[in-house]
């Protein structure tokens, strides 16, 4: 892939998975559209780039479904056809089922599942019609498995596999890719923004979150695989891998021991 010629738009940009991306795309020659709630923060990931010039800076929020179409078409009059969309921004849950509200399941999926998917529809028909793009969802290991105090981001995840696979078969002879991301545990922000019961954000750091890949390596991953077309990528360490590989094998014993697993 020539990413010179490659215009990608990020969502959730301004930090995280998303902003150590940007950073690797900028290496790599892409023009960018860095997309977030807050200018400041994005305008600070363009300074931060080697050619802040190639990049635009897009305020939005994923949360918003009926804004997106407008959002994309702004996206496409700062910088062109869009030709890679990566789908990032999200939010993540720290809650027992039993006590936790029902508007913080429905705020969740809107924010991870709804707003990818408004998104990818506004840009869509631009990239069927000019028979070539591609949409890359930043999912999660537990897009396939579900583990207990994350029950509403699990769903999201699950839900994102469900829409962006059929996508994928789709638009298979459109000229249009479709590539799901799934990271473990990456050291970013996360787990600090995670939701409690209540819908306010916990403000507590896990431990696994803390101590996980670099986001710098998960971004080079992505990119790797976005330049390869790959359908499904896992980006994670073995304790992850593993954990997946136990639910799709031997989901009985999978289900003992999730039992016992709580974010840490």
């Amino acid at each position: 892939m020539d990413w010179s010629q490659r215009t990608v738009l990020i969502t959730g940009a301004s930090s995280g998975i998303g902003r150590a991306l940007a950073l690797e795309l900028d290496r790599r020659g892409a023009h960018l559209v860095l997309a977030a709630r807050r200018r400041e923060a994005l305008e600070a990931v363009r300074d931060s780039c080697m050619a802040p010039e190639r990049h635009q800076v897009l305020v939005l929020d994923v949360e918003d479904a009926a804004a997106l179409p407008g959002k994309a078409a702004e996206a496409e009059r700062l910088a062109g056809p869009i030709d890679i969309l990566v789908n990032n921004a999200g939010i993540s849950l720290r809650g027992l089922i039993v006590e936790t509200d029902i508007a913080v399941d429905r705020r969740i999926m809107e924010v991870n599942y709804f707003g990818a998917v408004a998104l990818t529809k506004a840009l869509l028909p631009g990239m069927i019609a000019r028979g070539d793009g591609h949409i890359v969802v930043v999912s999660s290991i537990v897009g396939h498995i579900s583990t207990p105090m994350r029950s509403a981001y699990a769903a999201s995840k699950h839900a994102v596999h469900g829409f962006f696979d059929a996508l994928r078969a789709e638009v298979h002879d459109k000229g249009v890719r479709v590539t799901l991301v799934l990271p473990g545990y990456v050291a970013t922000d996360i787990s600090l923004h995670a939701l409690g019961p209540d819908g306010n954000p916990t403000g507590q750091m896990d431990t696994n979150q803390a101590g996980g890949m670099a986001p710098g390596l998960c971004a080079r991953r992505m990119a790797d695989a976005i330049e390869r077309g790959r359908a499904e990528v896992i980006i994670s360490g073995p304790y992850e891998r593993f954990g997946r590989w136990l639910g799709r094998h031997l989901p009985a014993l999978f289900r003992i021991i999730v039992r016992r697993e709580r974010p840490k």
